[in-house]
């Protein structure tokens, strides 16, 4: 026993050996603990969340802070297990206060703190964006819907702004209610330089107060068409019907024309069927009335429906057909179509005609 005591007192680069036997033994415990002690931090954390929260499951509150948990362990373990040695003498290093080797050290593991801290406010914040969302969907209100990210957009940048002042202030000794006095200086030339960020922002709040649309709206803006999934700080994702994700700067919808084709009522259909020139006036005359009958009782659709002979086309009669279908839903919307296609085929068979296509009749002259 004794020469075990003696061993572990040997003295190497000035620590004795038992101090880097607990150096060893803090980390493998904070790497063996780590999943252990982050599951059992995050019901502490729910127990305390559920007096506000019942909608969202601790299944999904674990999920979100698994990792920023167990980063912040990592950090705790290799700071105690350092704790526990000291730099050789000889090394002649200065103190943490001053710039050198200690104060780098100290200031990697005080970073680590803060960002693992900021990192487990920014997920409970979401846990919390989970439980709005939640009862917005219960109330049926879209307004809701897409107020609740975009504040929860805000809370974050206003806890890593709050997190960088912090770091500043603690880390890297900044005065930071100099530094803030100071940004008011230079505040133009900040001002110019995100002048296109700013403008998001503006639009993005004329969006909120003006509602030209709501999440899960279906808009046109320009060459985009699509459903709006969010509605962020600086811009706005779109799911296009080709099902591509599109970010749209929120200025642009709001200098652009924005068609929101949700709040119509209707669908319209506008198209031309070309006869052949061999159907006699009666004919056409008894095609136009029977797609205007078919059209004015079909289910579907309204009574603004028109069919008329349009004009003479380089190789086929016009007739103009025109209809709205009663529906903002596309997949309806292509039924209705495709059904009034086959009836007007049917119809013009059964008057003796039929559909053209382009063509050209060639007259050749006699030989003199």
């Amino acid at each position: 026993m004794e020469q075990i005591q003696t061993y572990l007192n040997a003295v190497f680069l000035d620590n004795p050996l038992k101090n880097y036997f607990w150096f060893a033994l803090i980390i493998i415990a904070g790497f063996s603990l780590k999943k252990v002690i982050s599951k059992l931090a995050a019901k502490i954390i729910f127990r305390f969340l559920h007096r506000f929260s019942k909608a969202v499951s601790f299944e999904k509150l674990y999920i979100l802070l698994k990792k920023p948990f167990r980063f912040f362990i990592i950090v705790l373990t290799f700071y105690f297990a350092f704790d526990r040695l000291q730099f050789p003498q000889n090394w002649q290093l200065v103190s943490k206060e001053i710039f050198g080797i200690r104060m780098l050290i100290f200031g990697v593991f005080e970073t680590g703190i803060i960002i693992s801290i900021t990192w487990v406010t920014l997920r409970i914040i979401d846990f919390l964006g989970l439980e709005l969302l939640h009862r917005t969907a219960q109330k049926g209100s879209k307004s809701d819907d897409q107020l609740v990210p975009f504040f929860k957009e805000a809370a974050k940048i206003i806890v890593v702004i709050f997190c960088i002042f912090f770091m500043l202030g603690t880390i890297f000794k900044v005065n930071v209610a100099s530094l803030i006095a100071g940004l008011g200086i230079g505040g133009l030339a900040v001002a110019l330089a995100a002048k296109e960020s700013i403008e998001n922002l503006l639009g993005s709040f004329t969006i909120f107060l003006d509602k030209p649309f709501v999440i899960g709206d279906l808009i046109q803006v320009g060459d985009i068409n699509g459903t709006v999934e969010k509605i962020g700080f600086r811009s706005t994702r779109i799911r296009t019907i080709e099902k591509s994700y599109l970010t749209v700067p929120n200025k642009k919808l709001v200098e652009s024309e924005l068609d929101n084709l949700s709040l119509r009522t209707f669908r319209r259909a506008n198209f031309n069927i070309g006869l052949v020139y061999e159907t006699k006036a009666n004919q056409i005359k008894s095609i136009v009335k029977e797609i205007q009958e078919l059209l004015d009782s079909h289910p579907h659709t309204n009574q603004d429906g028109r069919v008329k002979f349009h004009g003479f086309g380089d190789s086929s009669l016009d007739v103009m057909v025109v209809y709205y279908v009663d529906t903002i839903e596309w997949d309806v919307y292509l039924d209705v179509r495709e059904e009034i296609n086959y009836k007007i085929m049917e119809i013009v068979e059964a008057n003796n005609s039929g559909f053209a296509f382009p063509s050209q009749t060639v007259y050749m002259a006699p030989k003199k």
